[in-house]
């Protein structure tokens, strides 16, 4: 192993355990949940991966929220994830996945949350908030909210609605407006349109758009996160709908997730909820440009 790649995965066990002691002070409980599941979430775009009649989860997501139904207020888990056919300088069929739910806790109150674990990891790891990645100088001690529509009006030239209707909001997306975001400080793109919502529930004061944010550091996504859905029927119907998209695209069809069903039934509190790629996170704290440069 060359002097690189060693410092590289020093600092990524730094960079884990200063996640970590952010977390116990904030009154989290770190918890852990199956890897190998019986019924993941069915998200279009996602593949899971088989593991026998069951599958590799793509997300500890579910089961984390049958924890918060059980009565569990603020949880944390740090551990392996699939996703089937994924690589690149970005991706890998097995990644690390920081996950983390708290109760009571808005959306954007959690974004403020996980801005504030960026930049404490990063003057503990690193010394410094201030890093250099991709050629631009970012301070992770400042962030911004940015919605959708106007990163669309601001970059793409065009609404997010106009760009969904002429089936645009994919590709405008990857080729216009995640190149402009997070350079200089964190952005978090927020507010997305109502039929992105996935396990998201909706804004009450504008039910056109969701409570989710992902978080942008570079022009790379490194977060996605939920005013968590709290309704069962309107949860069932939106699996329903991406169970059908999949079987027409040919992908996975999936059993129905009984246990998150019956947590939904019981009474899931309000809460918000992210997942974060932590091998992304610290590609960026080591100025690496790829995946493999930061695992073992």
């Amino acid at each position: 192993m060359d002097d690189g790649k060693m410092r590289n995965l020093r600092l990524r066990s730094e960079l884990f355990r200063a996640i970590r002691d952010c977390f116990y002070r904030a009154g989290y409980l770190e918890v852990e949940t199956p890897v190998k599941i019986h019924a993941p979430a069915p998200e279009e775009y996602i593949e899971s991966v088989r593991a026998e009649k069951d599958f590799l989860r793509t997300s500890p997501e579910l089961a984390m929220k049958v924890l918060l139904a059980d009565g569990m207020e603020k949880i944390f888990q740090i551990g392996p994830c699939f996703r089937a056919n994924e690589s690149g300088r970005r991706h890998r069929e097995e990644f690390t996945m920081l996950e983390y739910y708290s109760r009571g806790t808005g959306y954007r109150e959690l974004a403020e949350f996980t801005a504030g674990f960026v930049a404490e990891a990063a003057e503990r790891v690193l010394g410094s908030t201030r890093i250099e990645y991709g050629g631009k100088q970012i301070d992770l001690s400042a962030y911004e909210f940015v919605t959708v529509d106007d990163a669309f009006r601001l970059h793409a030239g065009c609404t997010a609605s106009e760009a969904d209707a002429l089936d645009q909001f994919d590709e405008l997306m990857v080729t216009k407006i995640e190149p402009e975001l997070g350079n200089g400080k964190l952005t978090f793109l927020c507010d997305y349109p109502a039929n992105r919502a996935s396990l998201a529930r909706l804004r009450a004061d504008d039910p056109s758009v969701a409570e989710r944010w992902e978080l942008y550091i570079a022009g790379i996504e490194l977060a996605n996160a939920f005013g968590e859905l709290t309704d069962a029927k309107e949860q069932r119907e939106r699996f329903q709908a991406a169970l059908k998209f999949r079987a027409a695209a040919g992908m996975h069809t999936y059993p129905e997730p009984v246990e998150f069903f019956a947590a939904l039934e019981r009474g899931l509190p309000e809460s918000s909820g992210s997942a974060m790629g932590l091998d992304r996170l610290t590609m960026v704290m080591c100025g690496a440009t790829d995946i493999a440069d930061v695992r073992a």
